[in-house]
């Protein structure tokens, strides 16, 4: 997906992340200035409206102030999107440095964590509760330029589904938790390959990458990289929340299946 895809653009895009203006996307990049003006008014987009706690389609409101004078010369501008359900406008700042031709948000509202609340609501069938939290924590963190903080909330998280995993399974594994604790974060994967979600399995480079984030990278480094860090994230609480519903299926499935055989043994 592109960086100025709307919908990515405005409603997942954290605060500060540079995207990078140049001959190949500069008609995607002025589709973004100018939305909502001339050939632009009529762009629709998907997106979350957490003022109304519902998905929606969006349109343009306004573009940057002066779109041409904007692409030649750079500055910061304020851009306006509408809900076209509910008619609210949600305003963002964009700043673009046509010296290296760096195009990026500087603020919002709503929240970048606002948009995002909604879409976390999902995973609470296979994380904590305190785990939402703090995933929601890294996503407010990142959207106030904060890049280091938020992956520290983010390795909380993958550590906590790795403990999680072990002491669902640690006594056929045969493990103590002692001995558990002692393994480094690589054995421990591969220690429960056979019970983790097969995409962290196959990126267990992830939690390195987190470990360099706070250890070792600068702040807007980890701003930079957020997304894919988050991203890569979900789609571990994905696979866990796909297995959930299908043992759900099985659960239920089964007792239908021992129902009808005990009605029809009569």
């Amino acid at each position: 997906m592109s960086e100025f895809d709307p919908s990515y653009f405005f409603f997942k895009l954290p605060l500060y992340s540079p995207i990078t203006v140049s001959k190949e996307n500069d008609q995607e990049f002025i589709s973004i200035i100018a939305l909502g003006a001339s050939s632009y008014r009529d762009v629709l987009f998907d997106g979350y409206n957490p003022t109304r706690g519902q998905e929606s389609t969006f349109s343009g409101y306004s573009p940057v102030s002066d779109v041409d004078h904007f692409y030649k010369y750079g500055g910061v501008s304020v851009i306006k999107i509408k809900c076209k359900r509910y008619d609210d406008v949600f305003t963002f700042l964009v700043r673009f440095d046509k010296d290296q031709n760096l195009f990026s948000k500087v603020g919002q509202y709503p929240s970048v964590a606002d948009f995002h609340i909604f879409e976390l609501k999902r995973y609470d069938k296979v994380l904590a509760k305190d785990k939402l939290k703090e995933f929601g924590r890294a996503i407010g963190l990142v959207a106030n330029g904060i890049g280091i903080g938020s992956f520290v909330y983010l390795r909380r998280i993958f550590e906590n589904l790795i403990w999680t995993t072990f002491t669902a399974h640690k006594q056929a594994l045969n493990f103590s938790d002692a001995d558990f604790t002692k393994m480094r974060m690589e054995d421990k994967i591969q220690t429960l390959k056979d019970h983790l979600p097969k995409f962290l399995v196959d990126n267990k480079a992830l939690y390195s990458i987190l470990s360099l984030g706070i250890h070792e990278l600068k702040e807007e480094d980890c701003l930079t990289y957020f997304d894919t860090v988050r991203v890569g994230i979900e789609i571990i609480l994905d696979e866990k929340l796909e297995e959930a519903k299908r043992q759900e299926k099985i659960k239920i499935a089964t007792k239908n299946i021992s129902d009808l055989h005990g009605r029809l043994k009569k």
